[in-house]
């Protein structure tokens, strides 16, 4: 990839982990469910915070959360919870930690039912990019009709907002804006 000279405007230039993120990863349309899935959570844990922060703690919450391995966390019981809550490196809020097993057991749902989470989700978008700029909105039509989905399913902390997030940053939405070498 050729040098990135410019930027989306929200970038902090101060913080190597965020420019790291917007230059290698968030806009590029992911396809492996590993990834979809570690995304997914950390967004959940987003709600409330800024991305930044969940960003600054991300490495703290692979850790934690046994690589992001989704087999393990289905089984994380009260003890780990507990363990989890009593962790300073990550957000420690019992019902986002509770959403995060949940989710988990619905993300397996749903890879069992599509033969992939990325089969799901993809197909809302017809397996292609939207491309507009992170100005515009902060919730969309198909992060509304995804969202509801997944709740419909008993996912939580899966609100429009989150997901519309979620989506940029698995490149299902390209929001690069216009300042930046990104766009388009």
């Amino acid at each position: 990839m050729s040098e990135i000279k410019n930027r989306c405007a929200w970038v902090n230039m101060k913080n190597p982990l965020y420019i790291h993120y917007h230059d290698n990863e968030w806009g590029i349309p992911e396809h492996r469910d590993e990834k979809l899935y570690e995304l997914l959570i950390l967004e959940s844990f987003q709600a409330g915070l800024s991305w930044e922060c969940i960003l600054n703690k991300r490495e703290a919450f692979r850790k934690v959360f046994d690589g992001f391995d989704v087999d393990k966390v289905c089984e994380y019981k009260e003890v780990k919870i507990d363990e989890l809550m009593s962790d300073p490196k990550i957000i420690r809020n019992r019902r986002k930690i509770e959403a995060a097993v949940t989710n988990s057991r619905i993300f397996k749902e749903i890879q069992k039912e599509y033969g992939s989470f990325d089969t799901y989700l993809w197909g809302f978008a017809n397996g292609k990019t939207i491309v507009e700029p992170y100005t515009l909105r902060t919730a969309s039509p198909l992060s509304d009709v995804i969202s509801a989905d997944l709740k419909k399913r008993g996912m939580k902390f899966v609100g429009s907002t989150i997901i519309y997030a979620y989506l940029q940053s698995i490149g299902i939405i390209n929001a690069h804006g216009i300042e930046c070498d990104l766009h388009g």
